[in-house]
């Protein structure tokens, strides 16, 4: 860290030293507590004590600040997201400390989700389905869907926006977009300009393809969930969480392919890949499974509140080894993995980072801004809780730093831990993996693709047949979800209806599944089976009958109560 050649041993010993005797070259930096020391002009202070040395001041100067920026930008690759939301610990706590969690906990299902909401929410989300449906191109029944006039003035109201707004030509109109870009965008969280992409999209992008990429991202969600997440990532503004899911579908349909390619041809189309004459195809196969066999990140287990967890092991990634684009793949691969492990009422995730063995050789760039971006614009409100585990010493200099970065409200997310016992306070001792020293011998290891496990895939035939069925469904939930919009009665027997069919699509998405998802290391060891069933420890069961309902359950297991972590 430190940019030092030839030196001796150098003592530098700070008491709170004046500011003045502080300074260095690197002016801009002006810290209240921390000490930068230019040596070339050392101040006259007992307190500071410098054995002789041949160290350069600039170098040591340069260095230390150098250091402090590179440490700062390993959490954005460590943790893909913004940085300051990584802390809520108290000063005197420092970088080992835990911090204090609400006692009141949330009932099985939380406030703004399917089931739980309050009236205003309903609104909103009766609001927001609404103008989806307008921009999918589905007509209310009785009344002619216009696509030229009705889905370009989706959403032109923008309910729950409070800010008076310059009068326009609808949503999708000229003078909108003009606006977009003079940046009076009235989203303040629109840092990546998906205002301006959905524009774009509804220009040029077919509302049926706009559908279909929203169908296939549900999986075996409920729409209604799904919807949610946005609202709650926009503060229920239904007009920039209708901007923020459009620019995800385009982004899944259009940038990512996230489910025509990365998913749909998984470990056996890298394998594929792996073995082409084609230079460049090849590396990209070969180093999606580089992560693969390394294990770079895993999905083992469950926290205490049921949440799935993805391990990260820090110390795997060394900056180069693999191409942008095979670790944006392997980004989302996981992802997308650890999505069909949620079911209600858990609906996040945790992640445990394992700082063991961590330097500055694993920081990469490379990754950075994707992770950022991806996190906060394409998987809102998908983090219960993330755990950072044996963080090294490195980040006690940049401690005072970092603080002035946090964002009181959403920092209680993130975790230290320091040893076993801290870890214990969110995983179970007989759920930590032996390497994180707790009592689960399991150990990751990498099944290697089975032949023939995909041949599923290749029958068109069966696999038309579900998807035909399961659009029928969709019709029929679409349907029922404009009956629930336009009733002022009977509402409960209108939403029943709808969370019956949402049901059916759950059920109807594993029996497709086979068909559409290459089968992945997760199938193989038995953590996702057939129809669903999720099994996070020990053997999967042969029959239904005898599985034990604490052990496994359809899309995972269902936990008595939750974290005030999950409430965002």
């Amino acid at each position: 860290m430190f940019a030092i050649s030839r030196s001796r041993l150098v003592t530098i010993r700070i008491h709170h030293l004046p500011l003045p005797q502080r300074r260095c070259p690197l002016r801009s930096y002006r810290p209240s507590r921390t000490a930068f020391v230019c040596l070339s002009t050392p101040p006259k202070s007992k307190s500071l004590q410098i054995f002789r040395s041949n160290i350069t001041s600039t170098a040591l100067a340069i260095g230390v600040a150098s250091g402090a920026f590179l440490a700062a930008g390993t959490f954005y690759l460590i943790f893909g997201f913004d940085t300051r939301k990584l802390f809520v610990n108290s000063e005197a706590d420092g970088i080992t400390g835990i911090a204090k969690e609400d006692e009141t906990m949330a009932g099985p299902t939380l406030p703004g989700r399917p089931g739980n909401l309050t009236a205003d929410q309903e609104v909103k989300l009766q609001e927001l389905w609404t103008e989806t449906l307008k921009v999918f191109g589905v007509a209310t029944p009785g009344k002619p869907q216009n696509l030229n006039e009705e889905s370009h003035n989706a959403g032109s109201n923008q309910v729950g926006s409070e800010k008076k707004k310059k009068k326009r030509h609808g949503m999708f109109g000229r003078k909108h977009i003009e606006d977009e870009d003079d940046g009076t965008s009235t989203d303040q969280d629109d840092k990546y300009g998906q205002s301006k992409e959905f524009q774009q999209v509804i220009a040029h992008v077919k509302p049926e393809d706009l559908r279909k990429a929203f169908w296939d991202m549900l999986k075996h969600d409920h729409p209604d969930g799904l919807l949610l997440r946005f609202l709650r990532a926009r503060k229920w503004d239904v007009h920039n969480a209708l901007v923020m899911m459009i620019a995800t579908m385009n982004w899944r349909l259009s940038a990512m392919h996230v489910d025509d390619d990365i998913m749909r041809r998984g470990e056996g189309g890298a394998l594929a890949d792996d073995e082409s004459s084609n230079a460049a195809v090849k590396r990209e196969g070969h180093d999606f499974l580089v992560q693969m066999r390394l294990g770079k990140s895993f999905l083992h287990g469950t926290d205490k509140s049921g949440r799935p967890m993805c391990f990260v092991r820090v110390r795997l990634h060394k900056q180069g080894e693999q191409t942008e684009s095979s670790l944006e793949r392997y980004t989302v691969f996981v992802i997308e993995t650890a999505r069909l492990l949620l079911a209600p009422p858990v609906d996040t995730a945790a992640i445990v980072f394992d700082m063991t063995g961590f330097s500055m050789a694993n920081m990469d760039y490379t990754p950075v801004k994707f992770m950022i971006k991806i996190f906060e614009a394409n998987y809102p409100e998908s983090l219960g809780v993330v755990l950072v585990h044996k963080a090294p010493w490195i980040f006690q200099g940049i401690w005072s730093i970092i603080k002035g970065w946090l964002d009181p409200v959403v920092a209680g997310k993130i975790h230290f831990t320091k040893n076993l016992e801290e870890l214990e306070q969110f995983v179970e001792r007989k759920h930590i993996i032996k390497e994180l020293g707790g009592d689960d011998p399991w150990e990751y290891q990498y099944a290697e693709p089975k032949a023939g496990e995909n041949d599923q895939m290749s029958d068109e035939g069966t696999k038309q047949k579900l998807l035909s069925e399961r659009a029928a469904v969709v019709r029929d939930f679409e349907g029922a979800t404009q009956e629930w919009i336009g009733s002022s009665q009977n509402r409960p027997a209108l939403q029943q209806k709808r969370n019956n069919l949402a049901e059916e699509l759950r059920k109807g998405y594993w029996q497709l599944d086979p068909y559409l998802r290459a089968r992945s290391l997760y199938d193989r060891i038995g953590l996702i089976n057939e129809g669903g069933v999720i099994q996070f420890y020990g053997k999967p069961q042969s029959a239904p009958a005898s599985t034990a309902p604490s052990a496994s359950a359809p899309n995972g297991p269902v936990p008595t109560e939750h974290r005030p972590d999950d409430v965002d």
